[in-house]
């Protein structure tokens, strides 16, 4: 494994491991999608067309993604009142 320090943070990152890294602080990342996000919200300035339009189609994703998940955790906490509720009310 290979340690990368930026910044006093140290990020393991296995050799075998495909690690997508920022061109302007070296950051490793997993995902593509990820980096578009990082280099949008960390180095605006230094982005090109079509660095800007990666992450800008990665933030839409992210917000498409967070909002179906707090759909979800949403009907979770009905169902589970509603559970509690009917147990609580036959007990």
């Amino acid at each position: 494994m290979s340690t990368t320090n930026i910044d006093e943070i140290a990020f393991d990152v296995p050799e075998d491991a495909e690690a997508h890294r920022c061109p302007e602080c070296g950051r490793p990342f997993v995902r593509e999608e990820l980096l578009a996000l990082h280099r949008g919200y960390e180095h605006p300035d230094a982005l090109e067309e079509t660095a800007t339009a990666a992450f800008e189609e990665a933030y839409e994703s992210e917000n498409d993604q967070l909002a179906v998940f707090r759909l979800k955790a949403l009907l979770a906490l009905i169902v589970l009142y509603f559970l509690l509720l009917m147990t609580y009310a036959l007990v």
